[in-house]
């Protein structure tokens, strides 16, 4: 019985060795890749073709032999576009040991996860997060990304509404979250800068509300020729739909949080007209077309917002690893800022504060169903 007992005791330690070895032996042998953003929800449209840029470069580069002979293994996490979710999801992929991160996607969404990654050492890159203060504070060193920031949004949005649009009364609204009311606030400052504009209303919304009607009649009533509005298709939509449907001419711009087809077919003919700022037009770029091609042929349809740019991070990130030849944090921040990587955006390399160079935006309209670029 004793005996039993013995061989017992010892094939269990066996047993635990081996699994305790081959454990992180195993995970050791591939690079995780973590792909966090709004994944479900009303802005799963922002989220999902990040999964899908991310799903293409890695079959691509796997097929290819991987990074540094090991294959890249893609960790989709939700974070439904909440900071309070974002903050649960970076620290989920915290304990499955995630090497680099490709997002978040919202930018409080990012900016609540960012201190969690940080104190990990962990490197993130979005591709859509455009709060100013994500890079230009110095909090977050960990922080990258692809898309121009807000205060560079916002100015465009003021210069188009003065000097194309020729319009000078400007009502100002926000969904008072970290990207919408910092993209107004930056907008507000340059009109009351400028004595070409003036700021005849300026107004936090609620999120998720179903009627906007006492915004729109103080828009109204202030007399604004134009809207500038910070934050996102669900509330964007509703909010034109019951201008146009009061006939009101105000002019409508917003910014990337709105161009999306998203919000086109929720506020369908009252969309027509509305202008939206975005990253610039790519069609000249070869290598944004092979990309664009991809995504039809292995999904079936042309890809959704955001998805150059998420292509062109998660080709950063594994063009990083590869030339630090490792995970080693302060590694890959040298490379990510000493090395140009061919992208769908162009060639870019990133600043010490974690803007890429390079990349801008341009102003769109929505024409026929349509956003088309304003030349």
């Amino acid at each position: 019985m004793k005996s039993q007992f013995v061989k017992l005791l010892v094939l269990s330690v066996i047993g635990l060795f081996v699994f305790t070895v081959s454990g992180p032996a195993m995970a050791a042998d591939t690079i995780k890749l973590g792909v966090a953003g709004p994944h479900s929800g009303d802005l799963a449209s922002y989220g999902i073709p990040t999964i899908k840029a991310a799903e293409l470069v890695v079959k691509k580069v796997n097929a290819g032999g991987g990074v540094l002979g090991k294959q890249v293994e893609l960790l989709v996490e939700d974070d439904v576009c909440k900071p309070e979710v974002a903050t649960n999801t970076a620290t989920k992929l915290i304990s499955n040991k995630v090497d680099i991160v490709l997002g978040h996607i919202c930018s409080g969404a990012t900016k609540a996860a960012l201190g969690i990654y940080k104190d990990s050492n962990i490197i993130a890159m979005s591709p859509s997060a455009t709060n100013p203060g994500l890079t230009q504070s110095g909090d977050y060193p960990n922080f990258y990304r692809t898309i121009a920031s807000d205060d560079a949004q916002a100015r465009l949005e003021v210069d188009f509404a003065l000097d194309v649009l020729k319009l000078k009364k400007i009502a100002v609204l926000h969904d008072k979250g970290d990207y919408g009311k910092g993209l107004a606030e930056f907008a507000k400052g340059f009109l009351e800068a400028d004595s070409r504009g003036e700021v005849v209303l300026y107004e936090g919304i609620t999120p998720g509300a179903v009627d906007y009607s006492a915004v729109v009649s103080k828009i109204k009533r202030s007399g604004a020729e134009a809207v500038i509005f910070g934050g996102y298709h669900p509330e964007a939509s509703k909010i034109v739909t019951q201008m146009r449907k009061k006939k009101m001419k105000t002019a409508f711009v917003s910014d990337d949080g709105v161009k999306d087809d998203t919000f086109i077919k929720v506020a369908g003919q009252y969309a027509e007209g509305v202008y939206a700022t975005g990253p610039k037009d790519l069609s000249s770029n070869a290598m944004y077309n092979e990309a664009v091609e991809e995504h039809r042929k292995a999904y079936g349809e042309d890809p959704g917002a955001f998805y150059p740019q998420a292509y062109a991070a998660t080709l950063a990130l594994l063009n990083a690893i590869e030339k630090a030849g490792s995970t080693d944090y302060d590694a890959l921040r040298k490379a990510l800022q000493t090395n140009d990587v061919d992208t769908p955006l162009g060639k870019i390399r990133f600043d010490e504060k974690g803007d890429a160079t390079g990349v801008g935006f341009s102003v769109y309209v929505v024409k026929n169903g349509k956003y088309v670029e304003v030349k």
